[in-house]
């Protein structure tokens, strides 16, 4: 039986409403259903998948991390993308990957948690003029 997709990630939070607002700002996910766990925490969805699931309760010191070195999704506008990264002063890093031109952008979540947003390498990194 393999696997067929990846279903969510999740991470370890001491402020569940900060981690929240983080990821619907900058990443557009929206906080939606979630199970009446004993635990606080979130399931932040892209469209109608629950991709990303946030576990509160945590001590700062506690929030260490694991052999996973970071999360990456697909996304589009990378010349808004990085102007709102910007904007939130999250400090980043843009490059293109070698070989297929695919954009990627690199950022820490305010957990510590490393994001990678991946862009097609038709994209631009400046905004069309208005």
């Amino acid at each position: 039986m393999p696997a067929t997709a990846m279903n969510h990630f999740t991470i370890l939070t001491d402020d569940v409403p900060g981690t929240i607002r983080f990821y619907r700002d900058l990443l557009g996910l929206i906080d939606g259903p979630r199970p009446a766990f004993e635990f606080p925490g979130a399931w932040l969805y892209a469209g109608d998948q629950p991709i990303l699931h946030v576990i509160g309760g945590r001590a700062r010191d506690e929030l260490r991390t694991g052999v996973i070195d970071h999360m990456a999704f697909s996304a589009t506008g990378l010349a808004e993308t990085l102007a709102r990264l910007a904007a939130h002063a999250v400090q980043h890093t843009c490059r293109k990957q070698v070989g297929s031109g695919t954009w990627q952008v690199f950022f820490f979540d305010p957990n510590g948690a490393r994001v990678e947003l991946d862009f097609a390498a038709e994209e631009t990194r400046e905004r069309a003029p208005a």
